[in-house]
């Protein structure tokens, strides 16, 4: 077993050399119930990661973001709250998520990356996370739109173009909107809503 490389990120290095869990290993894990659907980890980069707590502003603006980006959904396409996106290393549970329907389309497996347009976070406290270890899932996995409600600086950050799984995934664009501005809801490459900011913020 190869020993690797400790994170940069708020993902705590263990005290020993360890291997990560493929998403097939972290299946079979929930399945045989040594880990609970509602168990407070997330699958990330091969890592089972505390989920970050989460207090009533977050809470407030996922409320807000779920109702400002519902009212502007297609019919082809529906939102997931807190639900997980399976990846080909990560299977993250991001507070919003949009994807195409039909409902009945996941019965027997969580959405991927080409069923998704756009994924949601609301950071406070998990800002930094969010930014770095969320931000390199996405855009290793082609997730077309990231938007981070970010609640520390009250505004949203809006990821795009990912670069998908080279040696340093990343957002190649990066733009902010604050509250007087407008943020485009882009699904399929296509701009369908704008959405005020001061919607989306507690």
């Amino acid at each position: 077993m190869s020993i690797l490389t400790p994170p940069t990120d708020l993902i705590q290095w263990p005290p020993e050399p360890a291997r990560r869990l493929t998403v097939a290993e972290y299946h079979e894990m929930l399945k045989a119930g040594i880990l609970r659907q509602d168990d407070p980890f997330e699958l990330l980069e091969g890592w089972l990661v505390p989920k970050m707590t989460r207090n009533a502003p977050h809470d407030v603006a996922v409320s807000l973001a779920e109702q400002a980006i519902d009212r502007e959904l297609p019919e082809e396409w529906f939102r997931r709250i807190q639900s997980a996106v399976t990846t080909a290393d990560s299977e993250p549970e991001p507070d919003i998520a949009v994807v195409r329907g039909p409902r009945r389309r996941y019965l027997q497996g969580h959405p991927g990356p080409k069923d998704t347009g756009l994924l949601v976070e609301v950071a406070d406290s998990s800002l930094q996370r969010d930014r770095t270890t969320k931000q390199r899932v996405n855009a290793r996995s082609m997730i077309p739109v990231y938007w981070i409600v970010n609640l520390i600086d009250m505004h949203i950050e809006v990821y795009t173009d990912p670069s998908g799984p080279d040696a340093e995934p990343h957002y190649r664009n990066r733009q902010d909107y604050g509250p007087g501005d407008c943020v485009p809801l882009v699904l399929d490459g296509q701009e369908i809503a704008r959405i005020p900011v001061r919607d989306l913020l507690p």
